[in-house]
């Protein structure tokens, strides 16, 4: 038994699942990157999000539907075309975000 498990502390090997600390430090690395693309990701979403609502009001206003089947459809192959069929799941994700939000 190793001296971190006997004093219940966690090494950066522990903590990412690496066996060397040289690939921890890239696995830390590495996951920061993920955590600051997950936040723009989020971010450029909530903007979709607004856009969305604006489209929506607007269409509503002037006598319109509230979606507009044939453009989900486009973003729904737009993505699929571009990630293959978990493109289809995100897409659909997407939509149903941005569905309602007025």
């Amino acid at each position: 038994m190793t001296t971190s498990m006997m004093t219940g502390t966690r090494t950066p090997t522990a903590e990412t699942g690496a066996r060397t600390d040289e690939a921890a430090g890239v696995i830390t690395g590495a996951r920061q990157r993920i955590d600051d693309l997950d936040g723009r990701i989020i971010g450029l979403i909530q903007e979709r999000m607004a856009v969305s609502a604006v489209i929506q009001h607007e269409r509503i206003a002037s006598g319109g539907r509230r979606v507009n089947l044939s453009r989900e459809m486009e973003i729904i192959g737009h993505y699929s075309g571009q990630l293959g069929k978990p493109g289809t799941t995100l897409a659909m994700t997407l939509l149903e975000l941005c569905r309602g939000r007025i």
